[in-house]
C-alpha cells in the first residue's frame, strides 16, 4: 500500500510513524499542527481540519486509533479506539478500546482505562476512570496531584437517559470554582457502582463499591450509606408523567453555571498559563469551542424537558393515580412558565458584575506569579488567599446562573 503524501510530510517533519502504509491521515489535517516527536502506530488514522497533536504524544500503541478534529497537549497517550471533538491536556491518556465522543476534555494528567466510554464528559486534572466504565454528561474534579485524585472505579456508569426518554441529568461530582484550585479532597465512586443524575457529590464523599447512588451528597467527607429498599412497593408509572421536577432544574442549572465558570476560567486564567506553546494554544481554543457545545447541549436538554410539562400536567389531570401534589403541579407550570427566560439568560452569559471584585483581585495577583511554569504548578503555588479569591469569583458566577429560577 503506497504511503500518502501527507504522512510522507509527517515523516519529514519529524513525526515518527510506525509502518507508514497502514497509517491514514486525511488531507484536511495540516501536517504542521502535528508536533515533532509524536509517534503514530499501526493502524492509527488522523481526520479533521482542527485536529492538532504536541510533543511527544504516542496515538494507538495497543491498538488501532481514529483521531477526529481532537486537540492533544504535550505527553498525551491514546492507546487504542475512536476520539472525536475532543480535548487532552498534558499527560492525559486513554486505555485502548476506548469510545471518545464529541463534548470530552481530560485536563492534564486526567485518564481514563481501557473500554471507557466518554460524552459531554469534562474530568478537572488529575481525575482519573478505571476501566470498562460509561461516564457521559458529567463533570469530575478532586484532589492534588497524579497521586492524591478523585477516582471512578472499573465497571461504573453514570445513568444519563430516564425512563421518561428525556437527558437533563448532567452530575456535578466535585464544582469549578474550588476544583480549579486543586486543593480540594478527592472523591471516591467504587467500582461496579453508579450514580443516577443528575446529582451533585461533594468534595471528600466515598460511594463505596456495588452501590448506585441516586441522591445528591451536599456535605462534604461523607461516606455515602444508600437508604434501604426494603419493603418498597411498587407505583403506577407512565413515560412523560413527571413528578417532582425542582431538584433535577435546579441541578442542572448549577452545572451549567459551572460550565460559564470554566469557560471564564479558560478565557482570563488559562490564557496566562498556556499561550507560550502553540499546542497548549490549541487546546485552549478546543476547550473554549468544547464548552460552547456542552452549554448547548444542556439548554437543549432543559428545553426538551420544558417541553414535557404540557404532557405531564395532562396525565395527572386525566390519570387519578398519576395525580400530582399541588407542589409539584406548582413546581411543573412554573418551571415551563419560566423556562424562555432562563434559557435567554443562559445564552447572554454571566453579567460583567458577577464576582467582580474578587475576580480582579485575582487576576491582580496572578498576574504577578510566575507563570513560566506548567499550569498544575503555577496554580499550586498560589496562596490559599488568592485561591479563595478566585473560587468566589467563579462561584458568584455560579449562584448568578443557579439562581435563575428563583427569581423569575
Amino acid at each position: 500500500m503506497p504511503v500518502s503524501r501527507t504522512v510522507e510530510e509527517l515523516i519529514r517533519r519529524g513525526v515518527r510513524v510506525v509502518c507508514p502504509e497502514s497509517v491514514e491521515v486525511d488531507e484536511a489535517v495540516s501536517p504542521d499542527r502535528v508536533a515533532a516527536g509524536t509517534i503514530l502506530y499501526p493502524g492509527t488514522r488522523l481526520r479533521g481540519a482542527a485536529t492538532s497533536i504536541g510533543p511527544g504524544c504516542r496515538i494507538g500503541e495497543e491498538a488501532p486509533a481514529t483521531v477526529e478534529n481532537c486537540n492533544l497537549g504535550r505527553h498525551v497517550e491514546l492507546k487504542g479506539g475512536t476520539f472525536s471533538g475532543a480535548v487532552f491536556l498534558d499527560k492525559a491518556g486513554m486505555g485502548s478500546s476506548a469510545h471518545v465522543r464529541p463534548g470530552t476534555l481530560l485536563e492534564e494528567e486526567a485518564s481514563g482505562g481501557h473500554a471507557v466510554g466518554f460524552k459531554q464528559t469534562i474530568f478537572l486534572s488529575f481525575t482519573t476512570a478505571g476501566s470498562l466504565i460509561n461516564f457521559c454528561d458529567a463533570l469530575m474534579a478532586g484532589g492534588t496531584s497524579r497521586r492524591d485524585h478523585s477516582e471512578i472505579g472499573s465497571s461504573y456508569i453514570h445513568f444519563n437517559f430516564t425512563p421518561h426518554q428525556d437527558k437533563a441529568t448532567a452530575s456535578l461530582i466535585g464544582d469549578v470554582p474550588r476544583g480549579v484550585m486543586l486543593d480540594q479532597p478527592p472523591i471516591f465512586l467504587g467500582g461496579q457502582g453508579g450514580l443516577v443524575g443528575p446529582v451533585r457529590i461533594e468534595y471528600g464523599t466515598v460511594i463505596p463499591a456495588g452501590v448506585i447512588c441516586r441522591r445528591d451528597v451536599l456535605e462534604p467527607n461523607q461516606l455515602y450509606n444508600p437508604p434501604s429498599v426494603r419493603g418498597g412497593r411498587a407505583r403506577p408509572f407512565r413515560v412523560g408523567a413527571y413528578r417532582t421536577v425542582r431538584r433535577i432544574v435546579v441541578n442542572n442549572l448549577v452545572y451549567i453555571g459551572n460550565l460559564q465558570a470554566l469557560k471564564l476560567w479558560y478565557r482570563n486564567v488559562r490564557t496566562l498559563t498556556m499561550d507560550d506553546d502553540i499546542y497548549a494554544e490549541f487546546c485552549r481554543q478546543g476547550a473554549l469551542a468544547l464548552i460552547d457545545g456542552a452549554l448547548d447541549e444542556r439548554i437543549k436538554r432543559l428545553d426538551d424537558l420544558a417541553g414535557r410539562m404540557v404532557r405531564s400536567l395532562e396525565l395527572s389531570r386525566t390519570d387519578g393515580a398519576l395525580a400530582l401534589t399541588p407542589e409539584q403541579e406548582t413546581d411543573q407550570k412554573a418551571f415551563m412558565a419560566a423556562w424562555p427566560g432562563i434559557a435567554e439568560r443562559i445564552r447572554k452569559g454571566p453579567s460583567d458584575g458577577a464576582g467582580a471584585a474578587d475576580r480582579d483581585r485575582f487576576l491582580e495577583t496572578l498576574e504577578k506569579t510566575d507563570l513560566t511554569d506548567a499550569h498544575t504548578r503555577a496554580i499550586g503555588r498560589l496562596d490559599p488567599e488568592t485561591k479563595s479569591k478566585g473560587s468566589a469569583w467563579l462561584q458568584a458566577v455560579v449562584d448568578e446562573t443557579a439562581s435563575a429560577w428563583k427569581s423569575d
